[in-house]
């Protein structure tokens, strides 16, 4: 029997003299017919095959969401392997979860969940599951530039079979054109040889390893210090700073606008600082920590994913700003609140003692990150969040010295009790009392509120009710985009004025951040998730409602039937509240289209920080170009500018438009990016299911815009700048599947172009340039097969 090498970090079993009769390999495996000799020096799983992995296997290998859970962002991933278990399906209780880096540090204990390898195999490297998929995706080349065989499967219903090595044969057979990368041009003969010969050597274990500067480790300190500081005010702060960062991608500023060498998360950690981290492995960042612990900042290893990547900038102004705003003003303490479920549901009680302007303060002042926690958030596709929402709204925030919440602390304690969150408990029996108990807490605070509010501002709210950013704060007024099963949010009021318009107050931005990120569990029950999506349709409510109030009294109940058609007048007589039809609003209306002339209002009196002007789908007055804009994208915007927000009525190529598409520009001495994202209508958004009943084709608009404003890209068009006239006439005259085939014939980018990863990683170059920070690597689970 032949000696057995064991390689400690992958556990892996390959044959001791592989290595010597790597060239036989080759002939022994008629899918790959590899050619091209193995490198002449060692193989380095740093500087060879991640950027292999990096280039052709992250895009859909990250996350949660990343198929047979093979999340391959760092070297500890590929390690895990793969398990064939889903994270996302209904289930009556919850899941152990099985996050890297948190539920398991060893490769025995993910053997011991249930993951298998994907690079070990006894029998050899030929048997391992990575290389007979990187050798079956080269075994079936696809037509270039032609769609893919209907018999393959995409996108998120797609089964993943997740075959184990032992199955391999069985899955070879029957999916003879499931090779990987899936639906892509498969590896180079190079980058094979490459993996090929890393694996003969044993697969040598790749080092996810950050080196800190010394600023960063000093920055490190400082920021551990202040959120571990004795004492039960400073305890109660950190604890708030922490459950709302817990998710961020966090990086030190240096106001260059450079992006960092490294990010970080924060973590609870059994480990005091100066020590590794050792994260406290809960479910939750509220759950009960079970002992000791402090707050720790780990930096980020491995790629950066853009659906992910969830920044929030650290800097010692930042300090200092959140301890003014903390303890500027005397307040006490005396018993710091506990971890029960009912201090989980509640964070209004359970932080009552912190100072309530302080707290929505910070949330307003990053107000992007907050809304992009919830909207790109644990669950990585947002799955929640989305059919709650319309395709594309406009959200701004109330003004703080005009919440209540904040100026009126009787209104406060009176209302606290009333804003606790549902989800705490996951079986299915507690979904219906869960609900009762908790919607019956919503509607009871709704009437005190609007009470309130009729009894303080007798005349109604004005435009000083709405937050102006305190002058310079662009996060004060933000877009936000459905793509069916994912959502996006920007800076900016983006595109022709939305059917809805949200105007959030500190207990509805909260709730909606609790609600969605820290007191959710992409592993819980049906019961949970049900109960997270139905509390969040109220707060939805509860955020046109508020914007209602700003509308005349006589027109409200009229807009709320038009954003409640047909079924939706249901939920209106069941669930949601009442028009308020007799308290004034403060400002003065004249056009017989009070909802969009109150989104006009927003545009010209907040019109120094909208960090967006959109001309393009606003075109008034036949300038259709951003002021901005450069050279090529005065001609992109030129062009395309006529096909802005036109119903599918009129336009009817928005018909096969899929949810989100980038356009691809270059004029060979310039490049750039535009998103091309489609806004489906419904007649109300009000129930879980039944979407297809609900929906109005013929009113489906699209919006363009320069930049990447999704992470999940379903299509890319390439276009010349020269072609700019010729595709904005190919799209004018689309009015059949036939022509729009021909459209993608002409300008698309299929998965089988024989450049498509180049052309892919293209919007990525573009963030790069543009907006370093936030860029990450797209999302390719959804690219689709037209």
């Amino acid at each position: 029997m032949a000696a057995v090498r064991r390689f400690p970090l992958f556990g892996a079993r390959l044959p001791a003299l592989i290595t010597l009769f790597l060239p036989l390999l080759g002939a022994c495996d008629d899918a790959a017919k590899a050619a091209v000799p193995p490198p002449a020096s060692p193989v380095s799983f740093q500087s060879d095959v991640r950027p292999i992995l990096e280039d052709k296997c992250i895009a859909c290998h990250g996350c949660y969401d990343s198929p047979c859970q093979l999340k391959l962002e760092t070297a500890a991933g590929l390690d895990r392997g793969a398990s064939t278990e889903p994270v996302y399906k209904q289930r009556t209780r919850a899941a152990d979860p099985t996050r890297l880096f948190i539920d398991a540090s060893t490769t025995a204990q993910w053997r011991d969940r249930g993951f298998f390898s994907v690079i070990d195999s006894t029998e050899g490297l030929e048997e391992s599951v990575l290389y007979r998929m990187l050798a079956l995706g080269r075994a079936h080349e696809f037509t270039p530039g032609e769609p893919l065989p209907d018999d393959i499967q995409l996108g998120l219903k797609r089964t993943n079979q997740c075959p184990t090595p032992e199955r391999m044969d069985d899955y070879a057979q029957t999916h003879p054109l499931g090779g990987m990368p899936l639906g892509t041009p498969a590896l180079t003969e190079q980058e094979f040889a490459t993996i090929r010969a890393w694996l003969a050597a044993g697969a040598p274990p790749g080092d996810d390893s950050v080196t800190l500067s010394a600023d960063e480790q000093r920055q490190i300190r400082a920021w551990e210090n202040w959120l571990n500081r004795d004492g039960k005010r400073q305890q109660l702060v950190a604890r708030w700073v922490f459950e709302h960062l817990f998710l961020a991608h966090l990086y030190f500023e240096d106001g260059s606008g450079r992006r960092p060498d490294h990010f970080f998360t924060l973590e609870r950690s059994r480990t005091a600082p100066g020590k590794p981290v050792v994260p406290v492995a809960t479910p939750r960042p509220n759950d009960p920590p079970g002992g000791e612990f402090w707050y720790r900042l780990r930096p980020v290893r491995g790629a950066i994913v853009h659906k992910t990547h969830i920044t929030y900038a650290l800097s010692e102004d930042k300090r200092r700003h959140l301890e003014h705003l903390f303890f500027a003003e005397p307040w006490s303490v005396n018993t710091l609140p506990g971890y029960s479920e009912d201090e989980r549901a509640n964070p209004f009680t359970t932080f009552a003692a912190l100072p309530a302007r302080a707290r929505y303060q910070i949330m307003l002042d990053d107000a992007e990150y907050f809304v992009r926690t919830f909207i790109r958030g644990p669950v990585c596709r947002g799955q929640i969040a989305t059919d709650v929402i319309r395709d594309r709204f406009w959200a701004v925030f109330q003004d703080p010295d005009h919440d209540l919440y904040i100026t009126d602390a009787d209104y406060r304690a009176s209302t606290s009790p009333l804003l606790g969150l549902p989800g705490q408990e996951g079986t299915l029996l507690d979904l219906g009392p869960q609900w009762i108990r908790y919607s019956k807490r919503r509607n009871d605070y709704l009437r005190q509120r609007h009470d309130a509010y009729a009894r303080s501002a007798p005349s109604g709210p004005d435009w000083n009710s709405i937050w102006n950013g305190d002058g310079d704060n662009t996060n004060a007024l933000l877009t936000i985009f459905r793509h069916h099963d994912n959502s996006s949010v920007r800076q900016g009021l983006i595109g022709d004025y939305p059917l809805t318009t949200w105007v959030m107050d500190y207990p509805l931005f909260e709730r909606s951040y609790y609600n969605l990120v820290v007191n959710f569990d992409v592993f819980g029950s049906v019961s949970h998730q049900a109960q997270t999506r139905l509390y969040f349709d109220l707060i939805r409510n509860g955020a046109e409602q508020n914007t209602l109030r700003f509308l005349p009294p006589t027109a409200r109940k009229t807009i709320l039937d038009n954003w409640y058609q047909n079924t939706g007048k249901i939920k209106l007589l069941i669930s949601y509240a009442d028009a308020d039809g007799e308290t004034p609003t403060a400002i003065d209306y004249h056009s017989a289209t009070p909802m969009d002339e109150f989104n006009s209002g927003l545009l010209s009196h907040f019109a120094n920080i909208n960090a967006r002007p959109d001309p393009i789908n606003r075109c008034a007055d036949g300038d259709c170009v951003r002021p901005e804009a450069g050279a090529l994208e005065r001609r992109v915007e030129t062009a395309l500018a006529p096909l802005a927000s036109r119903p599918a009525a009129d336009l009817p190529v928005v018909n096969w438009m899929p949810e989100a598409s980038l356009l691809l520009v270059d004029d060979g001495r310039d490049s750039t990016v535009y998103s091309l994202l489609r806004n489906r209508a419904h007649s109300n958004v009000a129930f879980l299911f039944g979407e297809s009943l609900r929906y109005q084709p013929e009113k489906d608009t699209l919006t363009i815009y320069p930049g990447v404003l999704l992470s999940y890209p379903n299509f890319m068009f390439q276009v010349s700048a020269a072609d700019l006239p010729a595709f904005a006439t190919a799209m004018k005259n689309t009015t059949s599947q036939a022509d729009f085939t021909a459209l993608v014939e002409r300008f698309g980018v299929r998965r089988t172009e024989t450049d498509f990863w180049q052309r892919f990683h293209t919007p990525q170059r573009y963030m790069e340039r543009h907006e370093p920070i936030q860029a990450g690597i797209l999302d390719l689970n959804r690219y689709g097969n037209f």
